[in-house]
């Protein structure tokens, strides 16, 4: 069974900086993810790591401006986001999938509890 715990959200002024952990524990599939969902709307994805070779996407909402990585000895997923906007307030989950290039919500089979991620204008 895989969990994925998630930490390091919280406030942030516009402009700001903030970095997401995931820890994963567990046999985990090759795909790691980010996705953030904003009160009232749907779950969209952000961003998405390949463990074998580091392969990442993005979605053109948070191109230049945040940046997924992973650490495969520690099991663990960051997503730095810099130049953060108010529009990026939401509540940010990690995701596992065995998919390549997944970016539907349904394509993730586990799924972390989500931190909140605020930020001020």
């Amino acid at each position: 069974q895989v969990q994925l715990v998630e930490s390091g959200g919280g406030l942030v002024q516009a402009g700001g900086s903030l970095t997401l952990s995931c820890a994963a524990s567990g046999r985990t599939f090759s795909n790691m993810a980010w996705f953030r969902q904003a009160a009232g709307k749907e779950r969209e994805f952000v961003t998405a790591i390949r463990w074998s070779d580091g392969n990442t996407y993005y979605a053109d909402s948070v191109k230049g401006r945040f940046t997924i990585s992973g650490d495969n000895i520690k099991n663990t997923v960051y997503l730095q986001m810099n130049s953060l906007k108010p529009e990026d307030t939401a509540v940010y989950y990690c995701a596992n999938s065995p998919l390549n290039y997944a970016t539907s919500p349904s394509q993730y089979f586990y799924w972390g509890q989500g931190t909140q991620v605020t930020v001020s204008s």
